[in-house]
């Protein structure tokens, strides 16, 4: 944390505010160049073999790629990612959340190039194949496995680790707490890395390796500055205070025509010292009620 800390003090004026927003607009272009022209894609997708040969630009250009066809269901996640992307640039610090996407980013990159240098094992599989459809076909194919699919399951494990007690609407219907579906995500990604092939693998480990790295620095938790247990007792206080501002009655009213400081802010109220409690009443009655004993 505090190397972190020192990372912020010196480039945290560089750090991008609202950074999910630019992310689903690169999506947005990457939809748009799909339906100009679909195989354009394939000179922008994260391939390290073409990027040793000089197309350097795929290092940054695949964040263009969307992870998804587009569908309206594709909108709706793509909003829900914004909405707990801005929530977790709010909690963390625009820095924080930037070095978290970055992160996964750069994990994903450098996942890529073990990929390819695990591909010229002599005697794999993968040098068969190469050997028969050539490098940059293998390579080309290679790389359409590296998106920001799982960098955006990334996004939610962290959300689901800040905010467990938030609630969702799973399909617009049922209400359930944040951190039950991130379990269920991180059962999902087991699963993912335990039955697909060895590319898969190493293309989700890369993605969420900034969730494994963030959550042991922080130790208590992926919330940075502040833990998901301080972010409960936040919360809950908020809840509390706004319970507590409904139950809030009138200031000021009178024990028998019921007349309000709030509704009538130019009338004054007096408390009568006759009566056996604590009685208020405006001016009109204040002199002609009947004392209570």
């Amino acid at each position: 944390m505090n190397f972190i800390n020192k990372l912020e003090k010196k480039f945290g004026k560089y750090a991008i505010p609202n950074i999910s927003l630019y992310l689903i607009l690169c999506y947005g272009c990457g939809y748009l160049l799909k339906m100009i022209n679909p195989a354009f894609l394939n000179f922008l997708s994260l391939n390290p073999y073409a990027i040793l040969h000089g197309q350097i630009w795929r290092i940054f250009t695949w964040i263009l790629i969307p992870p998804e066809s587009l569908s309206i269901f594709t909108v709706i996640m793509l909003f829900f990612y914004y909405s707990i992307g801005t929530s977790l640039e709010r909690t963390w610090g625009t820095f924080y959340y930037n070095l978290y996407l970055f992160m996964g980013m750069i994990f994903t990159v450098i996942g890529s190039f073990v990929v390819m240098g695990i591909s010229f094992i002599p005697g794999s599989e993968a040098v068969m194949t190469m050997a028969y459809i050539g490098k940059d076909a293998y390579f080309s194919y290679i790389a359409t496995a590296f998106t920001t699919y799982y960098i955006n399951m990334s996004i939610f494990l962290g959300f689901a680790a800040t905010f467990p007690e938030a609630q969702v609407m799973l399909m617009f219907i049922l209400p359930i707490k944040v951190k039950w579906l991130g379990i269920a995500y991180g059962i999902l990604l087991a699963y993912d890395v335990f039955t697909n092939i060895f590319i898969i693998k190493v293309v989700i480990c890369a993605s969420i390796l900034n969730f494994i790295v963030f959550f042991l620095i922080t130790r208590s938790g992926i919330g940075m500055r502040v833990s998901p247990r301080q972010v409960k007792r936040r919360y809950d206080y908020k809840k509390e205070v706004k319970h507590a501002k409904s139950m809030v009655v009138s200031k000021h009213k009178c024990a028998i025509c019921g007349r309000n400081s709030e509704d009538n802010p130019d009338a004054e109220f007096r408390f009568c010292s006759k009566c056996n409690g604590n009685y208020e009443y405006c001016q009109e009655h204040l002199f002609t009620h009947t004392h209570v004993k």
